[in-house]
């Protein structure tokens, strides 16, 4: 498929009534609730990643008219395609090839350009860390301060969701060692007042124990665990004993 408009119209094709209506309760598409007004097809996550082996090839401009889809599924098939062809633009033969990295930057703008079509928890956790968190790590034409800048600038939105990628973007670092943006972003959002972003933090506070150091996990729950929404708290601590979660949940 080469246009935004036949992969449409075969995504149309898998419609199932009984699971998109699952799904709008899943994502809490009612009045009031985050996902207020979303529509669905009712395709499963791994019939959507089938799609997007067959589209991979399209251009930004047809990704572009995915990504203004009234349906979910198809704005994260044009997210999913990103991600592949980012992926692709990240094997080690291309790493440091200019044109490459030329691309990769141009991906990262136009991901970050729409981020207002990842408008609910899973359009974000399936791309953001992906592509931009693998940007952070790979040979750019942006600088590292610029790279941390366009984190900010997310950070600071007024739109949850790009404050949510702010966070799990940095889950790419983590896998590598790399704690610093986690820790970044984990205390300029430590105060926030939803809950979908005191799961996302204490999510990723607790990869951040896991793959890089608990010890680190520690030092930052002693210096914020006492003001810490206790969701975020829970979830940061999910992989410790008995003993440890209930003296942390005592403060």
């Amino acid at each position: 498929m080469k246009t935004a408009e036949q992969v449409i119209g075969y995504m149309q094709s898998l419609a199932d009534e009984a699971q998109a209506l699952h799904l709008m309760r899943f994502f809490k598409t009612g009045a009031g609730d985050y996902g207020e007004g979303d529509k669905f097809l009712g395709i499963k996550v791994p019939d959507t990643r089938q799609v997007v082996k067959h589209c991979k090839s399209l251009t930004l401009a047809e990704v572009d008219k995915l990504l203004a889809s009234q349906w979910h599924e198809v704005r994260l098939c044009g997210l999913l395609v990103l991600v592949a062809q980012f992926d692709t633009l990240c094997s080690k033969r291309l790493t440091n090839d200019p044109d490459a990295i030329a691309k990769r930057d141009r991906i990262v703008d136009f991901y970050i350009g729409h981020a207002s079509s990842a408008n609910n928890w899973d359009l974000v956790d399936l791309s953001v860390y992906k592509i931009v968190g693998r940007w952070l790590l790979m040979p750019s034409n942006y600088s590292d301060i610029e790279k941390i800048s366009a984190l900010d600038t997310l950070a600071s939105s007024d739109n949850l969701w790009e404050q949510r990628m702010s966070i799990v973007c940095t889950m790419e670092p983590l896998k590598n060692g790399n704690a610093s943006f986690t820790l970044r972003y984990a205390e300029w959002h430590l105060h926030h007042s939803h809950d979908l972003m005191h799961k996302a933090v204490g999510w990723l506070l607790r990869e951040m124990g896991k793959r890089v150091s608990i010890d680190l996990l520690r030092s930052f729950l002693q210096l914020h665990a006492n003001v810490m929404p206790r969701t975020m708290l829970r979830y940061a601590i999910e992989h410790m004993s008995d003993e440890e979660r209930k003296q942390w949940m005592s403060l």
